[in-house]
């Protein structure tokens, strides 16, 4: 799957646990067997999706780093 980035509605987005409050995240809502990711910021950026594989591979990288 290519990641491409475009604007979606009607999707449950959720922001990391681990933000700090200020607004410096990503967001993140699943559907269909995509994970969309977006600004929290600047939602009319659009958003970048990536396949379920791809988004479990990077969360597993994420949890491994030092």
């Amino acid at each position: 799957m290519n990641n491409r980035t475009e604007r979606v509605t009607n999707l449950a987005w959720r922001k990391s646990s681990y933000s700090n409050g200020t607004g410096d995240c990503v967001e993140m809502a699943a559907t269909a067997g995509v994970v969309a990711v977006r600004d929290t910021k600047n939602h009319e950026a659009g958003i970048t999706r990536f396949s379920e594989s791809t988004w479990r591979a990077f969360l597993q990288s994420a949890a491994n780093r030092p």
